[in-house]
């Protein structure tokens, strides 16, 4: 997507403050000096069997957009492709149901939407936020110096790659469930508190796409501690297992040239750095201090995961690099 966005025709326009070219989580467009509007969109395939379970984790995906970027959503919209004549109308009344309590609990609100008859079903939100002007958190502000946190474990697009293919282990889709369905509210919220430099959330692009975006913008390296990295248990039984997404893979080929990784770190837990993440958990960074106080919190306020990952340092000839 970067190729393509990169040969698309520009219109300057001065109260769009974050646009496409930043390959930010969504676009900024300021109203006053008081107020901007955060917009973003995103919808998928089914990734677990429960059609409510699907709405909420497509809901919760879309807004984290907005929390990773310091805005709180306001309204959203339904995008919903589905095959009428085929299924069940009751599986439709579930997933949007999924999503309409998802998008309730961030205090948000649903205010319309679009269907299309279709061979697939898809789902998700067109999501508007509000942030103020002065107030943004983006993927370009990451300060050497500072260090990482992640709020989620990595590990979703495996074991969702598992549900599909029923290669699932007992207890692993009620556990990534749960992760996918949590909003990034709180984690949002508390960065805020402590004040963050820079975020991104982790999702399609996996922690290595994401983080390489966020390395790029801000100008600098981004050093991982592979062993500090929280993962969903099992999950590199499913990369044994031949259980890689596609883009996952993609995405790893992509980066060669711009990671460079120890060779002590077992590649069953490279693949998972670069899992394509549903819904997962936001990426932070700030100094040492302040991370320290951020974990504190969040454990306090009860988000199971946070954990320091890795540290932003000078620009070196490489975006990543990944030790033990």
């Amino acid at each position: 997507m970067a190729y393509v966005v990169r040969h698309l025709p520009e219109y300057p326009n001065e109260r769009v403050l974050v646009g496409p070219k930043t390959f930010s989580d969504a676009g900024i467009y300021k109203i006053s000096d008081e107020l901007a509007l955060v917009e973003t969109l995103d919808f998928f395939t089914p990734v677990v069997n429960s059609p409510y379970d699907y709405g909420q984790i497509a809901a919760a995906n879309a807004l984290s957009d907005v929390y990773a970027m310091g805005g709180k959503p306001l309204t959203a919209m339904n995008i919903l492709c589905y095959p009428l004549k085929s299924l069940d109308k009751d599986i439709l009344v579930e997933i949007l149901k999924g999503g309409a309590d998802k998008v309730n609990e961030a205090g948000a609100t649903i205010v319309g939407g679009h269907t299309l008859q279709d061979s697939e079903i898809k789902y998700g939100l067109s999501v508007t936020g509000i942030i103020h002007p002065d107030k943004i958190v983006t993927n370009a502000g990451a300060r050497p110096g500072e260090v990482l946190v992640l709020t989620k474990p990595l590990g979703t697009g495996l074991i969702i790659s598992a549900i599909k293919n029923s290669k699932v282990f007992e207890g692993d889709e009620d556990l990534v469930t749960r992760s996918m369905c949590q909003l990034n509210k709180i984690a949002s919220e508390t960065m805020l508190e402590v004040g963050a430099s820079s975020c991104t959330d982790i999702t399609g692009f996996g922690l290595m796409g994401h983080a390489y975006e966020m390395a790029e913008a801000s100008k600098v390296t981004l050093s991982f501690f592979a062993g500090r990295i929280p993962i969903f248990e099992g999950c590199k039984r499913y990369v044994g297992m031949g259980l890689i997404p596609g883009v996952s893979k993609l995405s790893k080929n992509y980066l060669k040239n711009d990671i460079r990784i120890d060779s002590s770190v077992q590649e069953e837990l490279v693949d998972v750095l670069f899992d394509a993440q549903t819904s997962g958990g936001l990426l932070i960074a700030l100094s040492k201090e302040k991370a320290e106080i951020l974990c504190k919190r969040l454990r306090e306020k009860g988000v199971l995961v946070a954990s320091i990952i890795g540290e932003v340092c000078e620009r070196r000839e490489v975006s990543l690099v990944v030790t033990p």
